[in-house]
């Protein structure tokens, strides 16, 4: 079929055929594999490039941090200092090699976090809802798991004698980070009390039990999900009283009570809150296990700073822990709480998420040599989030466009969103936002072309931004 018939096929059999012969290699992980060896091969011919090999290695994730979203937050952190904001920089604004990543799945044109962080941390694209396993898996099908599992960079670093820790904002068990370890065919089987029974009669197993079973000695484990690695009614450590943070585990097993039994030996550590894990001494610690709410961290701008560390806090016990070893170490870095901000449209809560985890982009590199160490900042996807409408320089990123519309006259804000909950009427017209709080959590100033329940990712391309070795990285990369 010539590429203008393909054009204009937009439905129907033929679209599907097209569709399957496409993507059928793309089911065998080293389709993307050769992939890779070819981009690699053509950036090493382009110039003289550094050659070296990295001892460490830092992967910044920041989940729904498309190019809108980093343009925003470079303004907040500017006006946060008393600046106008565009001129500020952002951390990995400094980083002296830049590209851009395509965001697919094999299976969907708007992408999720689980199939994106299998191709970026396994280097093989795969179906969207899937983490560790390659596109021949088929989402929620327990049986098509086996014998189409693909390895992390993760697993390659602790096979290389590194030190390994995944850090994150979300729990430990959700898409992102799980892709490093686990191989599951469903993103939402975070413990077997979310699993269907014939699931786990074909003897799935959920991602809490994997993130112990899989890689058993990963050195550095932090973020939430306290409620997926104990029994199912068991209260809280932080909040007895509240039955919704309870144990999920049908199976009885004590998740964490195992861990601290199999290291008891070593130099080991449990914190479940901000003050247990600021008062270790890191060089009395080899392995951590950090577990700080029963699901996601609360959002950076409604932290308890008592209970909870920030995203910073972490990366600097993380890399003080992993740095010991004198192979190096490989440390994944999640912001992950920038997308379900958006997903809420919560755009005060994304773009603080956003300027914290360049709070910890900086700690890593004071803590770290650029001689040794490659770093690395990207994102999953973006979202429908923008900003515009003739703002004057220093106008407020949460602040109102300077004119009104032309249809309604009435105000708007210059963030908005293209769906989502946001959706408001009063009177049958849109809601007038001059008169409401909308600086609270601007929530798309209830202006929105697609009413929905919750904002929807989307696949626009999104930046790479690296250190040291990087240039190794150009152009538009496939690797989300």
């Amino acid at each position: 079929m010539s590429a203008p018939a393909l054009c204009v096929i937009i439905c129907g059999q033929t679209c599907k055929h097209v569709f399957l012969r496409l993507v059928e290699p793309e089911k065998d992980p080293d389709f993307w594999k050769e992939w890779a060896q070819r981009t690699l091969k053509n950036a090493l011919t382009l110039q003289d490039l550094n050659k070296n090999v990295a001892k460490n290695i830092i992967l910044f994730l920041g989940d729904g941090m498309g190019v809108p979203t980093v343009t925003a937050a470079r303004i907040l952190k500017g006006q946060m200092s008393g600046q106008s904001g565009e001129e500020t920089q952002l951390e990995m604004d400094k980083f002296p090699y830049v590209a851009l990543s395509k965001t697919y799945n094999t299976n969907a044109q708007v992408p999720d976090s689980a199939g994106t962080a299998t191709a970026y941390l396994c280097g093989v694209k795969a179906n969207e809802g899937t983490v560790g396993v390659s596109a021949a898996a088929v989402r929620s099908q327990c049986n098509t798991t086996q014998g189409n599992e693909v390895t992390s960079i993760l697993k390659w670093a602790k096979d290389a004698g590194k030190s390994v820790g995944i850090v994150t904002t979300t729990r430990v068990n959700h898409a992102t980070p799980s892709a490093a370890y686990a191989h599951c065919v469903d993103r939402d089987w975070y413990s077997d009390g979310d699993m269907p029974t014939e699931a786990l009669q074909s003897g799935c197993k959920d991602i809490a039990r994997q993130l112990f079973e899989n890689i058993p000695d990963i050195d550095v484990i932090m973020g939430g999900g306290r409620r997926n690695m104990y029994p199912r009614n068991t209260p809280d450590v932080e909040y007895p009283g509240d039955k919704k943070h309870n144990g999920t585990r049908k199976d009885g097993r004590n998740l964490v009570g195992e861990w601290i039994d199999r290291v008891k030996d070593k130099k080991s550590y449990y914190a479940w809150n901000r003050k247990d894990l600021l008062s270790l001494n890191p060089n009395n610690v080899d392995y951590l296990l950090g577990l700080f709410e029963p699901a996601d961290l609360p959002y950076e701008l409604e932290r308890n700073k008592e209970t909870d560390p920030s995203l910073t806090e972490m990366v600097d016990v993380a890399i003080k822990i992993l740095r010991k070893n004198e192979r190096g170490f490989y440390l994944l870095v999640e912001g992950g709480r920038i997308d379900h901000g958006h997903h809420e449209g919560k755009a005060k809560q994304a773009l603080h998420e956003a300027v914290e985890m360049d709070r910890a982009i900086t700690r890593a590199g004071l803590l770290t040599s650029i001689y040794d160490t490659l770093t690395v900042v990207t994102a999953d996807h973006s979202h429908v989030f923008s900003f515009g409408g003739y703002t004057p320089r220093g106008n407020s990123i949460f602040g109102l466009a300077p004119t009104v519309s032309d249809i309604d006259q009435k105000p708007f804000t210059s963030i908005l969103y293209g769906n989502g909950p946001g959706f408001k009427l009063v009177n049958s017209t849109r809601e007038n936002v001059s008169t409401v709080d909308y600086g609270k959590y601007l929530q798309a100033d209830r202006y929105l072309i697609l009413p929905r329940s919750s904002y929807i990712w989307d696949t626009w391309n999104v930046g790479i931004f690296g250190i040291l070795f990087f240039l190794l990285f150009y152009g538009m990369l496939c690797s989300c």
